[in-house]
């Protein structure tokens, strides 16, 4: 599926996923999905540094959740 190798915002990748976006922050945080090949934040500068958005690479986050 093309789609899956796009960057999506959390609300679209939890959705395309079909997890929600605390199960997505709880796998970034436990380092299940990386910087970098799994999730990136945005790079506006009105959001940093505090809390930026965050996106997600479907194709990548998606093997990681059918492993766990």
């Amino acid at each position: 599926m093309e789609e899956e190798s796009i960057w999506l915002s959390e609300k679209e990748a939890s959705k395309v996923l079909r997890v929600d976006s605390q199960s997505l922050e709880l796998l970034r945080e436990m380092g299940d999905l990386k910087p970098g090949s799994h999730w990136k934040s945005s790079n506006d500068p009105d959001q940093l540094p505090w809390k930026p958005k965050v996106f997600y690479l479907v194709s990548g986050c998606k093997e990681v959740i059918d492993y766990l």
